[in-house]
This record gives structure tokens, sequence and C-alpha cells, in this order.
């Protein structure tokens, strides 16, 4: 409802116009999606005599009215919500990169499940209806045969939130869940006999060569064409700031925490090695994007906006 309400902008308000920057405002989102960004707000001030400010946001539905207010020149989204803004806005937001692929997992305290195949017959707690592993996990198991919320297949339960469904797994309340990190780091260091199976390498690189993005950064199309040198030199320090962390994960899980990105520093520094954060140009990535986006457009074309974006898409 808030993004529908969000895209109802004319277009006028959406591509306000504006000199050059005097400013680079980053908006970040609490959690997992934004941990290479701790290394930034400690030594990224300021980008070729321009200041770098960052605001915190507790999620996409917070941080999107920003980005289309221009009140926020960058921000991070999940790859369906960019799609459909850009769709929905006459472009006024475009994708720079992806900065965080696949890195769900099936979790449980069941020994006997090792394959997606032993799940038939059970309920499966599922991260966020409608977005990312909802797809994936549709995705996978219509490749291998398995039928969907049928007695003999297996059944989708959205009704837990994301941030609920390891505590609910722990307690016994529920058998068998998917999540992102670092849900999963986070019930395996609190009980050891939970099961993790890495859906991405167990699964969906086995049939597509390759992960799929999770995460990207997305830039104001005004603020990328008035500020070019501005944002490449940005983005060339995200990239290295995200190959600092993968190499440091202890360090950026003291970032985090000592930033307030809403994770506690062992949590991080366990989950960084299976988060699986990368620097990938978006326009190297098309069709590893265009991918996914199909998987949300076969199932519900509103997703993205009703159409695969062009290429005026990727920065």
């Amino acid at each position: 409802m808030i993004l529908k309400k969000l895209l109802a902008f004319t277009a006028s308000a959406l591509l306000f116009t504006g000199l050059f920057a005097q400013e680079i405002r980053v908006g970040l989102l609490n959690g997992p999606s934004c941990v290479p960004a701790a290394y930034m707000m400690e030594n990224t001030k300021s980008i070729k005599n321009v200041k770098v400010s960052y605001t915190k946001y507790a999620d996409p539905q917070a941080l999107l009215p920003k980005l289309l207010k221009n009140e926020a020149d960058i921000g991070f989204l999940p790859p369906n919500v960019a799609a459909k803004v850009y769709n929905s806005t006459n472009g006024a937001v475009i994708m720079c990169a992806v900065t965080g692929n696949g890195n769900l997992s099936l979790i449980t305290k069941d020994s006997s499940v090792q394959s997606l195949e032993d799940l038939k017959g059970k309920t499966v707690y599922v991260a966020g209806h409608g977005a990312t592993p909802d797809y994936i996990l549709k995705y996978l198991l219509k490749e291998k045969g398995i039928s969907i919320n049928t007695p003999d297949g297996v059944t989708l339960d959205f009704s837990i939130p994301s941030a609920n469904l390891a505590a609910m797994l722990l307690s016994g309340k529920i058998e068998y869940a998917v999540v992102p990190e670092p849900f999963t780091t986070i019930a395996q260091q609190k009980d050891s006999s939970v099961i993790a199976i890495d859906l991405q390498k167990t699964e969906y690189e086995v049939l597509n060569k390759e992960n799929y993005p999770l995460t990207v950064m997305v830039v104001r199309k005004d603020f990328a064409e008035e500020n070019k040198a501005q944002l490449n030199a940005f983005l060339k320090e995200y990239e290295k700031a995200c190959k600092w962390t993968v190499k440091n994960p202890a360090k950026a899980g003291e970032l985090c925490q000592k930033n307030e990105l809403g994770l506690p520093a062992t949590v991080v520094e366990k989950a960084i090695p299976k988060s699986n954060y990368v620097y990938e140009p978006a326009k190297k990535n098309k069709d590893k994007i265009e991918k996914l986006l199909k998987l949300f457009l076969q199932d519900d074309p509103s997703s993205i906006g009703g159409k695969l974006p062009d290429e005026k898409f990727y920065y």
C-alpha cells in the first residue's frame, strides 16, 4: 500500500531537478543489506570534495519515499522493488550495482531433511511473501517437480515475520523455515543442532551456474546525470568497502555495531562468509538481473511494474 501511494506521485515531482551536488545523501537499511557501508561510514566522509552523509532506515518502505522526494540520492532496494519504481516513475531511479547475492537457507532441526525433496508433505515457513525468497523457493520447487500447497507437495506459509522465524524454529513452534542471512547464523549460534541447507549452492547454482541478486544499489537518475564523476567515485569506494568487508569480517562486525546498523558484531562476523556481499556493476550483470526479474514477472507482473525494465535502467 505504501509503495502504491508513492508511485502515484506526478512525474514532475519525481524528476526534481537540481544543481550539482553539494552533498551525497546515502540511504542505508538497518540490518544485513548494508554491512559493507559500515566501512564507508567510518572512512568515506567526502567524495571529490563533496560531503557524504549516511542516514539509516528501518526497511525499503521507509527509504523509498526519500529517494522519490529528492531527499536521498543513493539507496539500497530489493531488485524487484527497484524495477517497479523505475517502470512506474518514468525512470526516476536507476540501478547502479548488485551489492548482495542470494544467501537463503532452509533451516531445521529435522536431521532427516537433506534436500528440498525431503520436504514433501511438510509446511515450510518463508521469509517475505511476494519477496525474493518467496519467488526463489517456488522456482526451485517447480524445477524439481514438487507441487506447492497440495497434500503430497510442500505447503508454504508466510504468516510469521522474517525476524521471528529463527526464534519460532528454535522454540519448536515450527519445524522448517527458509531465511536469508543473518537469520541462519543467529539460529545456529543459539542451537548447534540447527541444520542449514544452502539453497544457492545446492539448488539455484546447480540449475543456473550463477547466483541471483538479493540487494541492489540504486541512484536517482537526475543525480546520476548531473554528478557522474562523484557517483563513479562513490561506486569505486563502495566496491573497495565490499572487498574489505569480505576479507575482514571481525573488524566489519565491530564497525557495524559501532555505527548502530542493527546487528551485533559477533553475528556480523559469523554471517559475512555466507552473506555473499559483492559489487557487480548493473550493466555488466543485466542478464543475471533479468533472469530473477522474469521469475517475478511470470508469477505476478505487478511485482516489477508490469514489464522488464529497458536498457536505461542499468547504469
